[in-house]
């Protein structure tokens, strides 16, 4: 039997029952839909989430009061003590380092006039723009603390600003931040959202006055920036011998934006392995439905089968154009999944123009192949079972 007789009788078969196929092909079809939507949303959501974290630097060293890691009985004794103004400002003589930002989040009412808004609070040092590539758009930056108590200067979020102020001019106008009195010195440009985190709803203000409004001794954080030519694992050990002098223990913990990276990105590749699973489940049952239909089929076509044995074909030959069948239906099931999934994507991507959502071709052509494997491993069985038909009782079932 020539490949052009197998192909003609596959599509005479399928054509013979339209419902059948067109149901069979359909399953395979939202099976594939939904390993490529989910697979490449999965990607899309890790690749925008990635960026979105990038997007204050790469040359970033977090530090953050008390030690993730304890053991033994001097652990459980041990008290923690807080990260100070003054050893954020320490860190600036070290070298390679570029910008130290300490960082004291809360939150509270911004009120101008009869306005009140409720929101979030950063106190910070006059790096703070520079060091988290934020842009001040009018006006200038917080002041610098490091030569004594600074003035009561804020910096209004983008959101905020318009909120308070709408289109008039806010540069000079004073305000109240916690019950207290502060003049606008400057308005950020506008940045968006991260991860949920509205970047525009934040009033910035002095770290020291910041400490004093939420009645704190320490920061909460403190990012060091530094320049090229150092690795950021050389970097990190140069802030933490400078902090353990001060301290005179490592009472801190230190976390590299390599390593917050790092770890974002396994979580996140993780979470795309396991959201292509759950695709995979809808894969699962459209070739079960292969089966399904292949098994009826080869039951209905027994006095075929019989009759293609009786003129000389061969087992093999009766197995290979059943399974061939089954192919033929994941492969058409696949197709039509594809171009399902690229049309809803197409349309994801006017809706959210800012998630990164593309077809890889790598995948596009996985997917066939899974989908021509899914055909494969479903139609072995009923094809066999076909191969192994008696001739004459086959005959006789007529």
């Amino acid at each position: 039997m020539r490949s052009a007789d197998y192909i003609r009788l596959t599509l005479t078969s399928l054509r013979a029952s339209r419902m059948r196929s067109a149901l069979t092909i359909l399953g395979i079809a939202i099976g594939i839909c939904a390993v490529v939507l989910l697979t490449t949303l999965g990607t899309g959501l890790r690749l925008y989430v990635l960026e979105n974290f990038s997007q204050f630097g790469s040359r970033i060293i977090a530090i953050n009061p008390g030690k993730t890691q304890t053991g033994g009985v001097g652990g459980l004794l041990s008290s923690t003590r807080p990260l100070l103004v003054e050893d954020a400002w320490s860190l600036q003589q070290l070298p390679y380092v570029e910008y130290v930002v300490p960082v004291v989040q809360g939150s509270g009412a911004i009120e101008y006039g009869r306005r009140v808004r409720y929101t979030d609070i950063i106190g910070s040092g006059s790096d703070m723009a520079a060091a988290w590539r934020f842009e001040v758009s009018r006006g200038r930056s917080l002041p610098d603390g490091r030569d004594g108590y600074p003035p009561p200067w804020a910096v209004l979020g983008y959101k905020v600003k318009h909120e308070l102020f709408g289109d008039s001019n806010a540069l000079g106008r004073f305000i109240r931040v916690g019950g207290e009195r502060y003049r606008v010195v400057g308005i950020m440009a506008e940045k968006g959202q991260m991860l949920g985190f509205d970047l525009d709803d934040i009033v910035y203000i002095p770290v020291e006055r910041a400490l004093s409004l939420f009645n704190r001794t320490g920061v909460m954080e403190i990012d060091v920036t530094y320049r090229p030519g150092t690795t950021a694992q050389e970097m990190a050990e140069r802030v933490r011998q400078r902090l353990i002098a001060r301290h005179g223990v490592e009472d801190f913990s230190l976390v590299t934006q390599d390593e917050m990276l790092q770890s974002l990105d396994r979580i996140l590749a993780i979470l795309t392995v396991a959201i292509g699973g759950l695709g995979g489940i809808s894969l699962v049952v459209g070739a079960i439905g292969i089966v399904t239909i292949m098994v009826t089929t080869v039951h209905e076509r027994r006095a075929e089968i019989g009759l293609f044995r009786a003129i000389g074909a061969t087992r093999r030959q009766v197995m290979w154009l059943f399974l061939g069948e089954a192919i033929l239906l994941a492969l058409i099931g696949g197709l039509v999944g594809i171009l399902i999934s690229g049309l809803a994507l197409g349309l994801l991507a006017l809706a959210m123009p800012d998630l990164p959502i593309q077809l890889d071709p790598f995948y596009l052509l996985l997917a066939l192949l899974l989908s021509a494997l899914v055909g494969l491993i479903s139609g072995v069985l009923p094809a066999r079972r076909a191969a192994g038909l008696n001739p004459v009782l086959a005959l006789q079932s007529e």
